[in-house]
Formats: structure tokens, sequence, C-alpha cells
């Protein structure tokens, strides 16, 4: 499935000077528009992509919001998630609901809240058996924002998922990758899985002025405990 190449209107890292708690990269979570090889259900697209500005996340099957695998591991019923939060980098965040927009790409959360992030409420909920995704900006043109630190975290970490049903989701970190976006490992990213496991995504590497985007995107692995 073909995707929209990035507009022309996508904002520029910010200047010298500006405040970037050691973030390196500006862009969305979700920079990437990324197909999903979606198996168990879901659907099956093509290749990473470059995206439009500030959106990301796989396109999925909207009429199968959770794995159709028999359940592998712990995992929660579905329930909405409400609240992010990573101890190590400072992150305690609410969340909001991303949908496809009419391009088929994901739409991103919103570009002037630098503390929120999304999910993409037709696939798997943080919790629930299935791959769920959590996007989330890394910075804006004047400040950084929700991931800036994202690569600071590394296999056995935790974080905490605090769903609508009064319960928490922890997971453990697996692995914490950078890939080029030109050669972007979808299926593994996006493929659903018999576990409940979640990736947070985001940009990573350099800014490339002539498309108005960045080169990488950084993805942590993590499993419900």
């Amino acid at each position: 499935m073909a995707v929209s190449p990035p507009s022309d209107d996508q904002a520029s890292p910010a200047e010298p000077g500006v405040p970037r708690s050691g973030v390196m990269m500006m862009c969305a979570a979700a920079c990437l528009v990324l197909a999903a090889s979606m198996i168990s259900g879901h659907d099956t697209s093509a290749d990473a992509s470059r995206a439009q500005p500030a959106a990301s996340a796989p396109q999925q099957a909207a009429s199968v919001p959770h794995s159709a695998a028999q359940p592998v591991g712990k995992h929660l019923p579905r329930s909405r998630p409400v609240r992010l939060r990573i101890p190590k980098i400072w992150v305690d965040a609410p969340f909001t609901g991303l949908s496809l927009g009419p391009n088929g790409q994901l739409q991103p959360p919103p570009g002037d809240d630098t503390n929120l992030v999304g999910w993409h409420t037709k696939g798997a909920a943080p919790g629930e058996t299935g791959t769920a995704v959590i996007a989330g900006h890394v910075d804006t043109k004047t400040s950084a924002a929700v991931f800036a630190n994202l690569g600071q975290l590394a296999k056995g970490d935790v974080f905490y998922v605090l769903r609508a049903d009064g319960r928490t989701a922890t997971f453990r970190v697996d692995s914490v990758e950078t890939f080029e976006k030109d050669d972007f490992p979808s299926d593994r990213v996006y493929d659903d899985t018999p576990q409940a496991q979640v990736r947070l995504i985001t940009c990573a590497g350099n800014y490339d002025r002539s498309v108005m985007d960045y080169t990488d995107n950084l993805v942590v692995f993590a499993h419900l405990v």
C-alpha cells in the first residue's frame, strides 16, 4: 500500500539555543507512516516509508482491534489506556486516541501539546494480547517533548500504563533499537503476537532538510509482566 510523501509544511528542528533536554532530533513519534504487516487478523501492507509531518504508526484493520491468536503468557482484557509513566526518563503523560486519516496514515497526537502520547484505538490496547503501538513527539520547534529521552531506556527497565479499568499494566523493556526509515523492519515491529507487547516509537537520527524528515526511527520493544 502506497504512503504519502512528506508535506512541505513540516516543522524543522529547533534552532541553536533552544532547550532540547538532550534530544538530538525533532518530530512526532510517528513520523513514519508505516504499513504494518499484521498477522492474526490485522491488515498486511507495504514497507516503511517517510511520512507526512508528525504522523506515524502502522496501518491496521479497524475491524480487528486485537490479536486472534491464542494468548500466551500474562495478558489483560481490553481497556483504554489513560496514562503512561516511565520513571527512568520522567515521563508522566496522558493518552489520546489516534485514528487513520483519509490518506490511510495514522494521525499524530496534537503538535501543540508536548506532554501527550497517543495509541491506535483500532489496534491492541496496552496490556491486551497483541502489539500495542504508543507514539509520542520528541520535541517541537521550541521545546523538548514527551519522548525526548526515550533513547535512555535499556533492557530491563520498566514502565507503566494506567488503564480505564483501574488496573496498571507493567511492561519490561526487551530492547531499544534504531532503524533507518528506508530499511524499517515493519514486520518485526508491527506483526501481531500471542503475547501482550508494546512498541514505543519516535524519530531519531539526523534531520534531512531536503525532505524535512528524520533519517531514523527509535523503537522500544517491551512485554507485559
